[in-house]
């Protein structure tokens, strides 16, 4: 049983696992600013701008999503199931691939997301868990502090694992080194130049001003949205098919809308597997990703919990 099959509570507590500083705290306030509120802040422009200055265009639409999508996979397939939890083999350049996919989305370089995520699982729900909702109290005005800090005030500022503990495999990866290396200039250009490649291809600036706010700014926060639900809104609410030890719950009726991360108690029932969506018909785009590769001959030892250790698991009972 790898460290991450484990409950928590079977996980023996290290200490000097995190690590705290004022460079570490200004490094994440920048971070904080650049790709958290910039983009939300941008994001609100959109619609005053096409009130005022320019409809809508065809081509706004299709760079969103065609982004969304790209960045969206980058995170589930790339940052998640391969990088933290190693659901599945590819090969370098599938790799370093998936490594600037998940950059382009602002969530941080994949060492760090990765080391994070890896530390969320050891402790989730727990005290030293970086985002649960559930550690502020049981008051109502205690559960919205932590619905608030789980979504997005944990990124201020806070306790930074150790990768040398956490990531050891992937300080050795030399194929994520360049887009680990390059995050900030990958996720920065990320928010322009779609507005210059919609530039040029219109050559108007009302079109690259429009490339921006919607492949770039609004794109990301959306995403970041997302993404940041699960660690919020699905530590609280949803169902628990699977008994976990900590509060983590699926919501399948958005499962499409998140990649398949919305199978989240699923998740965290089997972290190393590359399925989420463990059951016929419960949809899953990331694990249709990496089906995809494995057909393309770009993905191997693609790790999924057999149905019978499923059922097994649903008989244990349910989780809170």
């Amino acid at each position: 049983m790898s460290l991450l099959d484990q409950p928590a509570t079977d996980i023996p507590r290290r200490k000097k696992l995190v690590s705290k500083s004022p460079y570490l705290a200004a490094l994440q306030r920048r971070h904080f600013l650049l790709f958290d509120i910039v983009p939300n802040l941008m994001a609100l422009l959109v619609v005053p701008y096409h009130i005022f200055v320019a409809p809508v265009r065809v081509s706004d639409v299709v760079v969103f999503f065609l982004l969304w999508a790209v960045t969206g996979l980058g995170v589930t397939v790339g940052y998640h199931r391969l990088f933290t939890h190693r659901a599945f083999a590819a090969p370098a350049s599938v790799r370093a691939l998936l490594a600037f996919c998940g950059a382009l989305a602002g969530q941080g370089p994949v060492i760090s997301w990765a080391a994070i995520h890896r530390r969320h699982h050891e402790l989730s729900d727990e005290p030293g868990d970086p985002h649960s909702p559930n550690l502020h109290g049981q008051t109502g005005i205690g559960r919205l502090k932590g619905l608030l800090h789980a979504h997005y005030t944990w990124m201020i500022e806070h306790d930074y694992p150790n990768v040398a503990h956490y990531t050891p495999d992937l300080l050795k990866d030399r194929a994520i080194a360049g887009p680990s290396r390059h995050y900030y200039a990958i996720a920065l250009g990320g928010l322009f130049v779609p507005g210059l490649l919609c530039g040029l291809l219109a050559w108007q600036w009302q079109a690259a001003v429009s490339g921006i706010l919607w492949g770039g700014f609004l794109r990301m926060a959306v995403l970041g949205h997302t993404i940041w639900a699960i660690n919020s809104l699905l530590h609280r609410f949803g169902e628990c098919p699977f008994a976990t030890g900590d509060h983590s719950h699926n919501a399948g009726f958005v499962s499409l809308l998140t990649f398949g991360e919305a199978w989240h108690n699923n998740h965290h029932a089997f972290p190393t597997s590359a399925k989420f969506g463990l059951r016929r018909g419960w949809s899953d785009p990331g694990w249709w990703t990496v089906c995809l590769l494995t057909r393309l001959g770009l993905a191997s030892d693609v790790r999924q919990p057999p149905d019978s250790v499923i059922d097994r698991r649903l008989c244990e009972g349910r989780g809170p």
